[in-house]
């Protein structure tokens, strides 16, 4: 069982976030939140960590922000871990005590080696980064890609993976309600292609004109892979992420040349109608009770689409549509011992079993929801072996040698 202390702040945390729902509510209903056409993808309340374009000493990773939707508040934080040392110098010696240590704290300079003798060696020496496009929780009324939580979430992720964390600023619910969310989703992977794509014709030359190669995100473009793609969602994240995934099965072509490898859910905001075992037993669980996550769920659906079987909510709803699910990429589904959702992410990953995708379950024991993301559990060691273990999985498939991570 979690600790007293856990349980004490797990009180007072129901309580301020019932609050902030309850006043978001009111909000929406006095139309102060539709007013807002824009949208929010941060609450000003809110802790934020600042971008850091550098390599820091601390973890080895480069963040930077982009807003990249003129038209909304769509933005992204971008995680960049440390370039390796150039293949020349290489060795598998340890450092003598006489040698300085590598270099921290240094701008990005674009991964191009110390020395190369033609443009085809210096892309050759330049290191292609798997993708991981990341979405964050809160209940889709909360949370940011900037938050403190999220950001050494997506920092530690980045480094055990060593890929490109593209960590998603969506829009929130109530002044954004569904499908906003989810737009905002397949419009980041589509623009994650494109500048695969802007980078592609610039190397051809001539395809691209002026205005076009100012638009060129040089992380991405420079180094990452489009055909290493991971979605990794946490909580309602994790519903945003499944559904962008069906996207990207079902209208390939449109994400093109973005491939979706895999798919990791950290403890998916589920729900249906009909109550599950664990919805029963852990209603009133620690942090997310059932009863404010329904009322979350009303903030992000409107009064006319509101359902617990609504597409967005359970991904086994009868009238789902989208691809089947057989075409899903491999799934891992993190659940928490005390969350009342685990039932229905466990179901969810038996029926990609069924149908012979690779969705194995990790069940970590006395861990509530967000367990592994909340700011108050970020360095304890559930946190970090569930970070380590996402990785290893991963790695079975972003890994250009595979097999050496393979079980």
């Amino acid at each position: 069982m979690p600790g007293v202390g856990v349980k004490i702040y797990s009180v007072f945390f129901k309580l301020l976030l019932r609050h902030k729902l309850q006043a978001l509510a009111a909000a929406a209903a006095g139309g102060e939140a539709d007013a807002a056409a824009f949208g929010v993808s941060c609450r000003p309340d809110e802790a934020t960590a600042p971008s850091n374009p550098t390599f820091s000493a601390a973890d080895g990773v480069a963040s930077k922000d982009l807003h990249i939707d003129p038209n909304s508040s769509l933005s992204v934080r971008i995680f960049l871990p440390t370039p390796p040392p150039h293949p020349h110098n290489l060795s598998l010696r340890p450092r003598r005590a006489s040698e300085p240590p590598p270099a921290t704290g240094a701008p990005y300079r674009g991964y191009l080696p110390h020395a190369v003798s033609s443009p085809r060696a210096a892309a050759s020496a330049r290191r292609r980064l798997p993708i991981i496009v990341q979405f964050h929780g809160g209940g889709f009324v909360s949370g940011s890609s900037s938050s403190a939580a999220n950001d050494a979430f997506c920092r530690r992720v980045a480094k055990l993976c060593d890929a490109i964390v593209v960590a998603v600023g969506y829009r929130l619910a109530p002044e954004s309600r569904y499908p906003a969310a989810f737009d905002d989703g397949v419009r980041v992977l589509r623009w994650i292609a494109k500048q695969a794509n802007l980078a592609m014709m610039s190397k051809v030359g001539g395809g691209v004109d002026t205005f076009g190669a100012s638009t060129v995100e040089p992380w991405i473009a420079a180094h990452g892979d489009p055909a290493r793609c991971v979605l990794l969602g946490v909580s309602c994240g994790a519903n945003i992420a499944n559904f962008v995934t069906r996207k990207a099965v079902e209208d390939g072509k449109l994400f093109d040349p973005i491939k979706v490898v895999a798919q990791v859910l950290m403890y998916p905001f589920f729900i249906g109608s009909v109550p599950t075992h664990s919805e029963i037993r852990l209603a009133n669980s620690y942090f997310y009770d059932k009863s404010t996550c329904i009322l979350a769920w009303r903030l992000f659906l409107s009064e006319k689409e509101f359902s617990l079987d609504h597409p967005a909510a359970n991904p086994l709803a009868p009238d789902r549509g989208g691809p089947p699910l057989k075409c899903m990429p491999p799934t891992l589904t993190v659940i928490a011992e005390h969350d009342w959702m685990r039932d229905r992410a466990i179901a969810y990953s038996e029926e990609l079993r069924k149908v012979n995708v690779d969705a194995p379950v990790l069940d970590y024991k006395d861990t509530v929801h967000e367990f592994a993301t909340l700011d108050v559990f970020l360095k304890t060691p559930q946190a970090q072996a569930c970070a380590e273990d996402i990785a290893i999985w991963m790695k079975k498939y972003i890994s250009l040698r595979g097999h050496e991570f393979s079980y």
